[in-house]
């Protein structure tokens, strides 16, 4: 005599009940919790394109936006946040493209000296052809970087004019309004931004 499983026809229903209750989507806490929101990090600037053309931050407007300051000239921290910030990107885009064509990456200097237009679009295509880099008058990357709520200062001089720059490693992740949403964790590697993307773009 064969025995059924008492169990087998329960297994439909509960893929159904899986598939309905979203089992393997992300859990999306309501923007209202995100952990900048109602800060006043971000807003308006105006810096320079590495083509050379001014660019703003309501230029941006309807994209989500990362965002980081950094230098073209920095030997570790920059390109590994950047790297790690374009390697998630490509994470969570296998899950969901649509969603990431509407995330902008953007690259802005703390070393306006050193990093001209041309500089900068060299330093950024090394990470990632979306990562748009943005340079200025070291009065506009003042402005910007204190809009941003980011430090920076010039290091000691290491000699024949090279030198090093201090500044905060923060990436920040911006809503399509252009209002604070998260930091993304870069230092826990490219599958940690991929989530943390998941949690806020929708």
């Amino acid at each position: 005599m064969t025995m059924k499983n008492p169990f087998a026809s329960l297994a439909p229903a509960a893929a159904l009940l899986l598939a309905a209750c979203g089992a393997s989507q992300p859990v999306q806490p309501p923007l209202s919790e995100a952990p900048l929101a109602g800060s006043s990090i971000g807003g308006p600037f105006e810096l320079t394109s590495s083509d050379g053309n001014t660019v703003t931050w309501s230029d941006f407007d309807g994209q989500y936006r990362i965002v980081y300051f950094g230098f073209a000239y920095c030997p570790d921290i920059c390109p590994t946040d950047l790297s790690r910030t374009a390697q998630g990107l490509r994470l969570y885009a296998k899950d969901e493209p649509e969603l990431e064509a509407q995330i902008q990456p953007i690259f802005i200097t703390i070393d306006p000296e050193r990093d001209t237009p041309e500089v900068v679009g060299e330093f950024t295509s090394n990470f990632s052809d979306k990562l748009v880099g943005l340079t200025g008058t070291p009065d506009q990357i003042k402005q910007a970087a204190d809009t941003f709520k980011v430090f920076y200062a010039r290091g000691e001089d290491q000699g024949d004019g090279a030198y090093l720059m201090d500044h905060s490693n923060v990436t920040y992740l911006f809503g399509p309004d252009g209002a604070p949403l998260a930091t993304l964790p870069t230092d826990l590697g490219p599958e940690a931004v991929a989530a943390e993307l998941a949690k806020w773009v929708r």
